[in-house]
């Protein structure tokens, strides 16, 4: 998990403008959107939707929202339809970037994000090259709650989950795609709250970066970020301690 923490840590500060510009429960609702259009609007027989539920709940995100989002993907009321597409490119000093998107117009996302890509000195690739140094896992954040570390990680291997690390007063577990929901419930079921839990990709191998370059691609991924269209954006990035006091 080595940068997927560290990144993880940053976005976790810029989170709170993020739900103020509105732009967390934008990614939501989509991601409710989609599930819901894809299996149903029933959670308890759509695990996708009831993932997204939870995550929307727990970003206290108003019920009638969320009700609305079903509704929309299910036919109810009136909606748009999303597509969802995973770009990938290089940004400074050769790191691996993956920027997932949901969007109504393809053509618009794919020529943001190209811009997005030329201006903060990246490139945009083409499919596989370079999706192949991540695998999907299940990452679930946890803030510090009274459980000890040895405690959730009893939890966690015994569900076969893979790791669990701990920073910035924050626990995230790491498991495969098969144990994610496994894990996912035991930690429910043990009365720990859950900030996140989600599907994401995380590198392979990290490149570390310092310095302008350091810099840069910080500023290129969090502008992909700030695009509407966009979801997630994962990198094997790994800023070294230059770049994280900065």
């Amino acid at each position: 998990m080595s940068g997927h923490s560290k990144w993880s840590t940053i976005k976790r500060k810029k989170g709170a403008a993020d739900a103020k510009r509105g732009k967390m429960f934008t990614k939501l609702i989509k991601e409710i959107t989609i599930a819901a259009r894809e299996a149903g609007g029933d959670p308890n027989a759509n695990p996708r939707l009831r993932l997204a539920v939870d995550n929307a709940k727990s970003s206290n995100m108003p019920a009638d929202n969320i009700d609305r989002a079903i509704k929309k993907a299910t036919g109810e009321l009136e909606g748009v339809t999303y597509l969802e597409l995973t770009y990938e490119g290089y940004g400074p000093g050769g790191v691996a970037i993956l920027v997932e998107v949901a969007t109504d117009n393809k053509n618009r996302s794919v020529a943001d994000v190209r811009h997005l890509f030329s201006k903060h000195s990246g490139s945009l690739g083409e499919t596989g090259s370079v999706a192949w140094m991540f695998d999907r896992k299940g990452i679930i954040s946890l803030p510090c709650q009274g459980k000890s570390e040895e405690e959730l990680m009893n939890i966690v291997l015994e569900n076969g989950g893979e790791d669990l690390q701990f920073e910035d007063d924050y626990f995230e577990v790491q498991t495969g795609l098969e144990t994610f929901e496994p894990v996912r419930k035991a930690l429910v079921a043990s009365n720990i709250s859950i900030e996140n839990a989600s599907l994401q990709w995380i590198a392979k191998n990290t490149v570390k970066v310092s310095g302008d370059d350091a810099e840069k691609v910080m500023k290129l991924i969090e502008a992909m970020e700030d695009n509407d269209d966009v979801q997630n954006v994962y990198s094997n990035v790994d800023f070294d301690a230059e770049a994280k006091n900065e």
